[in-house]
């Protein structure tokens, strides 16, 4: 079947390019923050916000006009594509899918543009990727993408490290059958007890860095204070961006490490089972209990989510999301009698039908 699948490199530009990418990205957001602001003030006066094709029409001409004459040094698409997406979150808005559209910041730690493949203007050479407007690029070629480039969005990170997500189409296909289930239970001492009894470690990535991350932050919170005392604004402090790059590259550090190791264990639950049972956590609730939302962000239950479902619908499995408030250790697994709540403090009970011994151990129920 064919399905959209992205990957992502590290990009080496040569300094003419970095500049070339920095305008694409200004001239990127000023497109969508003013687009924005014309959309929030035909609403205010009309109770009508503007079109996709309405704001398109406009774009030449902005181009034409003496102060924004500038639009015309980047890659048209780009600020064609800054449209698109402005339209798209509306539409996600008025279908109650996320937020109003904000504004976007430059002091944003991720900046990006995205481009499309035109006449094959997006394409693979050895060591090299070819982008619209800026030509040729280095990069690191780790993978060898599969079928046709849709398109390319280049980052730059906090970090100064630059990268390029390529979006291909391409036929994936379905896993043989495994006649495998398995049920995932989440947490924070283990990140998951599954139903055969293994025991997924938690890593605590943040909490192995957060020595090191602490004392880079107060290095830069050092330098903040001396560029103030100088009378230096913290956008011209060489010393504070310096520092602000390093703080950055331990956040990326955990961040590679978190997503390296939930894309491997969810593909290798995928890959050897054909069913797989997990609750439908409310991260978000849960998220503002003050005394765990640092070890549960840490976790990224969510996230781990996300990558077993739509892998799950690229190999044909099957994820049964189980209800947060069905009571699977209140039931008796022999003979189905539900003996009703009990404290947190018990963990074995005997079953008031059958009278089979029960261990809960979180939401696995095992019988002995």
């Amino acid at each position: 079947m064919l399905r959209h699948r992205a990957y992502q490199f590290r990009l080496y530009p040569n300094k003419k390019q970095e500049i070339l990418i920095a305008k694409t990205i200004g001239c990127s957001r000023f497109v969508f923050n003013h687009f924005l602001n014309l959309w929030n003030k035909s609403y205010t006066e009309t109770g009508k916000g503007l079109s996709y094709q309405a704001c398109s029409a406009m774009l030449p001409k902005m181009k034409k006009e003496e102060e924004t004459i500038w639009l015309q040094e980047v890659d048209s698409i780009a600020l064609q594509s800054s449209l698109k997406n402005l339209a798209d979150a509306f539409s996600r808005f008025f279908k109650k899918q996320n937020k109003k559209p904000q504004f976007k910041s430059k002091v944003n730690p991720v900046q990006s543009y995205t481009t499309k493949n035109v006449n094959d203007n997006i394409e693979l050479k050895g060591k090299n990727i070819q982008l619209p407007k800026l030509g040729l690029v280095k990069f690191a070629k780790s993978r060898e993408p599969k079928g046709r480039i849709l398109n390319a969005t280049i980052r730059k990170y906090a970090s100064g490290k630059y990268f390029v997500s390529i979006l291909c189409k391409e036929e994936i296909y379905e896993l043989s059958k495994t006649d495998a289930a398995i049920g995932i239970d989440l947490g924070i001492t283990d990140f998951a007890i599954l139903s055969d009894g293994r025991r997924i470690d938690n890593n605590r990535f943040t909490s192995k860095m957060e020595k090191k991350l602490k004392r880079e932050q107060r290095k830069l919170s050092k330098r903040a204070l001396v560029a103030k005392q100088n009378g230096i604004k913290l956008a011209d402090a060489k010393n504070y961006q310096k520092q602000k790059r390093e703080v950055a590259k331990i956040h990326e550090k955990v961040i590679n490490q978190r997503t390296d190791f939930l894309n491997k264990l969810s593909t290798e639950i995928i890959k050897n089972h054909d069913v797989i049972c997990i609750e439908d956590l409310n991260t978000r609730g849960m998220l503002r209990n003050k005394k765990l939302a640092t070890s549960i962000s840490d976790v990224s239950w969510s996230n781990f989510i996300t990558k077993l479902v739509y892998k799950a619908n690229w190999y044909g499995r099957k994820i049964i999301k189980v209800d947060r408030w069905f009571p699977s250790s209140q039931i008796c697994s022999e003979c189905g009698v539900q003996d009703g709540k009990k404290p947190l403090n018990i963990r074995k009970w005997s079953c008031s039908g059958c009278e089979t011994n029960t261990t809960v151990i979180s939401m696995r129920v095992e019988t002995f």
